[in-house]
């Protein structure tokens, strides 16, 4: 199975109205980058354990770690969990950055250095999450 078959069978998986909603922030975010990597990861590790919930992802960053070492990985990320839903802006230096500049104008959202929760995407102004995730996608140019 490919990646957008991963994606698609993920999003399938859900719950209305998970399911509705994770669709229409996949389409906002292939809107914002079109021409984007696409990830998908299943949440287990390499022995099969469940380490965490599954997440769409989108862009391509490096990370440099301390030790020299590379990774490559995603620049927007998507997950459903029990509550709601959670958007990763992934690779922000400045954590006090989402939060400054966006918990207060996007609505009833739990908003940290790299995570923006809400319950649905009604509860959010889905025009400030869009400006978070341009600015996550320009962040890592």
């Amino acid at each position: 199975m490919n990646i957008p078959e991963h994606i698609e069978k993920y999003i399938a998986s859900q719950s209305e109205p998970k399911r509705s909603e994770i669709e229409t922030l996949n389409q906002l975010i292939l809107q914002v980058s079109p021409n984007c990597r696409q990830w998908f990861l299943d949440g287990k590790d390499e022995q099969g354990k469940v380490v965490s919930n599954p997440q769409i992802g989108y862009g391509l960053q490096t990370i440099k770690y301390a030790d020299g070492k590379t990774r490559e990985f995603y620049q927007i990320g998507i997950s459903t969990n029990t509550t709601g839903i959670s958007v990763y802006i992934m690779g922000i230096e400045d954590k006090k950055y989402l939060p400054e500049k966006y918990g207060k104008t996007i609505g009833k959202a739990s908003v940290t250095g790299y995570c923006i929760k809400f319950k649905t995407l009604k509860d959010i102004n889905i025009d400030i999450l869009e400006a978070a995730i341009s600015f996550g996608f320009e962040a890592q140019t």
